[in-house]
């Protein structure tokens, strides 16, 4: 979190995870085509031939409070090959809270197995709290054969203590969902540790309403919760 109380802007910055191809970029690409243009920067993708992304995607999501503070949500991926850790590492600095993008089939596991204890080690490497930072786990593809039954996710949600959404981001399902248990565990996460609430004026309520009331909640569990109106979707920049 970066707060500048002269300038009066907050900026959180959320980082998407995962093993290569798991569906972190296609998590932001629909997360851009959901938000009004007005409020929403460029996407910047950079395709390799090894990887998706190379580097990172940036999706700058801005709006003001009513007190007058600019907030500025940064969504960034991480590459998912093995060679890429380094910039793994330098793009996961500072996150306020991480989607894990995990792979809904079965015969996935010990790869996802493999992020996960990759992500928890490149925290402590950036000095982050791996206990502390706010993770949320997404089930992607789970349109796939031998994916995960809805029985096998929830035996995960009780294993674990961080929220569990499933998903086909293809299709834009689950992405929203996952993107709100991000904000709102990044902002429970902040508001504990620095009184967000007392020292800027923003609530959580407030915070989540000025967020999502400027995405296309059609189709997803969130319609109709934050009174958003119609967005006209838009490719990636």
């Amino acid at each position: 979190m970066q707060l500048n109380h002269a300038q009066r802007e907050l900026t959180l910055k959320i980082v998407y995870y995962g093993p290569g191809l798991s569906g972190k970029t296609t998590n932001l690409r629909q997360l851009y085509a959901r938000t009004r243009p007005e409020v929403r920067g460029r996407l910047l993708s950079v395709e390799t031939r090894d990887d998706r992304t190379l580097f990172f995607d940036v999706l700058p999501v801005f709006f003001s409070s009513t007190t007058g503070y600019n907030v500025k949500v940064k969504l960034l991926t991480v590459p998912g090959q093995v060679i890429h850790v380094a910039t793994r590492r330098i793009v996961l600095r500072a996150a306020d809270a991480v989607a894990f993008v995990a792979d809904s089939r079965r015969s996935a596991t010990p790869e996802n197995n493999r992020y996960w204890h990759s992500l928890r080690e490149d925290m402590r490497e950036n000095g982050l709290d791996p206990d502390r930072v706010p993770v949320v786990i997404q089930f992607n593809k789970r349109d796939l054969p031998d994916s995960r039954t809805d029985e096998e996710l929830e035996v995960v949600r009780r294993r674990g203590r961080e929220p569990v959404v499933g998903a086909v981001a293809l299709r834009g399902e689950g992405v929203c969902e996952t993107f709100h248990e991000l904000m709102r565990a990044a902002w429970q996460r902040l508001d504990a540790d620095a009184n967000l609430g007392r020292n800027i004026g923003l609530g959580e309520e407030e915070f989540l309403g000025r967020i999502f009331s400027h995405l296309d909640l059609g189709g997803t569990t969130l319609q109709g919760r934050y009174g958003a109106e119609g967005v006209s979707g838009g490719g990636a920049a």
